[in-house]
C-alpha cells in the first residue's frame, strides 16, 4: 500500500500477500525488526521494471503518501490550536512538533521520493510546497496571537520553530535549484573552458599535423584516408560535449550524406565533398537518401578518388548530384543481370514518385535524383 515490500517480497518468495504482511507485522513485536527489515527491503532493493506492453512507464503507490502525511500535519496544527484555546499549552506543544514533522516529510516525500502522485491533485509540486509552508506559518501567527503575553516558553519555541520549518519549506527547494543550477553552470563553464584551450592546442598541434598530412598523400591515398579518419574522429570528440545541448537533426538529408560519406571514405580510396544549398531536407522520402547512398557506393567503388555530392532544396523540390572522376560507363550497355544501378537508384526514384538520370562524360559520371517535396513547401 506505501512501498510495495510486501508484495514484492510475496512474488519473490512465492507466499500469499496476507502471510508476508503478518509476518512483518508479528516480527514488528520483537524489538521492532520486523520494522526495520521492512525499511530495509524499502529502502535498499530496486524497483521493479514495467510489464512489458504495460502503459504505466513507472511503479506507483495505491496510498499517496504526501497527502496523508500533509492531512495528518494539519489535524495536529488545528488540535494544537484547540488545546490552546481550551487552556492546555503544554499539551500544544507536541502537536505543533507532530505538526511541523509530519508537513516538512510530507513535502519531502513529494520532492525526493514521488515523481507523480497515486491520486490526482489539482495542486502542482509547488503548490502543495506553499500550501504546506502557508500552513505552518499562518498556525505560528494563528498560536502566537493566542498566547500573547501568557504563554509557556515551550510553546513559544515550538511557535518559532514552525515559522522556521513553514519559510524553509516554501523557500528551501527554490534556493536549493537555484545553488545546484548555479553550482551546474559554474561546472559547465569550467570545462568549456578546458575543451576550448584543448580544441585550441590540439588544432595548433595535431589536427594541422593531420591536415598537412592529407593535403602531402592525397585525398584518395591510404595515409590521407587513415589521417582524415583520425581528425573527423578527434574533432567529433572535441565538439561532441558542445552539440549536447543541440537537438540533433537526424531527418537532416545532408547529415545524413555526410554519415556516409564519412563511413565510405574508411572503406574506399575516396574523398567525399559534401555541400547543401537552400533549407535543410527534413521531409525526404527515404528512397532518395537510399538512392543517393547507392550512387555515392558506386562511385567511391569504381571511380574513387574526389567525389562531390550537392544537396539543393527549394520551391517544394529537392536535387541531389553525385559527380565522380572516373572512367565513366554506359548505362545501355550494361548486362541485363546488373540491376545496381537500374533498380537501386533508377527504379527507387520512380516508385518514390521522382526521376534519376546518369550522364556519362570523359571527366567522370553524373548522378542527377530529383523529387518533388509538397510538404516542404508548406
Amino acid at each position: 500500500m506505501v512501498g510495495g515490500v510486501s508484495v514484492a517480497l510475496a512474488d519473490h518468495l512465492g507466499w500469499p500477500v496476507v502471510a508476508v504482511r503478518w509476518v512483518l507485522v508479528g516480527t514488528a513485536l520483537l524489538g521492532g525488526a520486523g520494522a526495520l527489515f521492512y525499511a530495509w527491503l524499502w529502502a535498499l532493493t530496486p524497483l521493479r521494471d514495467p510489464a512489458p506492453g504495460s502503459s504505466d512507464e513507472r511503479v506507483r503507490r495505491r496510498v499517496n503518501l504526501p497527502w496523508v502525511l500533509a492531512v495528518g500535519g494539519a489535524a495536529s496544527g488545528l488540535a494544537a490550536i484547540a488545546l490552546v484555546a481550551g487552556g492546555a499549552p503544554d499539551a500544544a506543544v507536541g502537536a505543533v512538533l507532530a505538526s511541523i514533522a509530519l508537513l516538512v516529510a510530507a513535502v519531502l516525500w513529494e520532492q525526493l521520493v514521488d515523481d507523480e502522485s497515486a491520486m490526482p491533485s489539482r495542486l502542482t509540486p509547488t503548490g502543495f510546497r506553499l500550501a504546506a509552508g502557508g500552513f505552518l506559518v499562518a498556525l505560528a501567527l494563528v498560536l502566537s496571537a493566542m498566547q500573547a503575553a501568557r504563554g509557556s516558553g515551550l510553546l513559544w519555541l515550538a511557535i518559532i520553530g514552525a515559522t522556521f520549518a513553514g519559510a524553509a519549506v516554501m523557500v528551501g527547494p527554490w534556493g536549493l535549484r537555484l545553488w545546484t543550477e548555479l553550482i551546474a553552470e559554474r561546472t559547465a563553464r569550467v570545462r568549456e573552458e578546458q575543451r576550448a584551450e584543448m580544441a585550441a592546442h590540439l588544432h595548433d598541434s595535431v589536427l594541422q599535423t593531420l591536415a598537412l598530412i592529407q593535403n602531402r598523400a592525397g585525398a584518395s591515398s591510404e595515409v590521407g584516408r587513415i589521417a582524415r579518419a583520425q581528425e573527423r574522429e578527434l574533432r567529433d570528440w572535441l565538439y561532441a560535449e558542445a552539440a549536447e545541448g543541440a537537438v540533433p537533426d537526424a531527418e537532416d538529408l545532408a547529415a545524413e550524406l555526410r554519415s556516409v560519406a564519412a563511413a565510405l571514405e574508411v572503406d574506399h580510396a575516396v574523398h567525399f565533398d559534401v555541400v547543401s544549398a537552400g533549407d535543410p531536407v527534413r521531409r525526404a522520402p527515404s528512397e532518395l537518401a537510399a538512392a543517393a547512398r547507392e550512387a555515392m557506393l558506386n562511385a567511391a567503388r569504381h571511380a574513387g578518388g574526389d567525389v562531390s555530392v550537392y544537396i539543393e532544396s527549394g520551391r517544394g523540390s529537392v536535387d541531389v548530384f553525385v559527380r565522380d572522376r572516373g572512367p565513366g560507363f554506359d548505362i545501355d550497355a550494361l548486362p541485363e543481370g546488373r540491376l545496381g544501378v537500374r533498380e537501386s537508384i533508377i527504379g527507387r526514384m520512380r516508385r518514390a514518385g521522382g526521376r534519376a538520370t546518369v550522364t556519362a562524360r570523359d571527366t567522370g559520371t553524373e548522378v542527377h535524383l530529383t523529387v518533388e517535396l509538397p510538404g516542404e513547401r508548406e
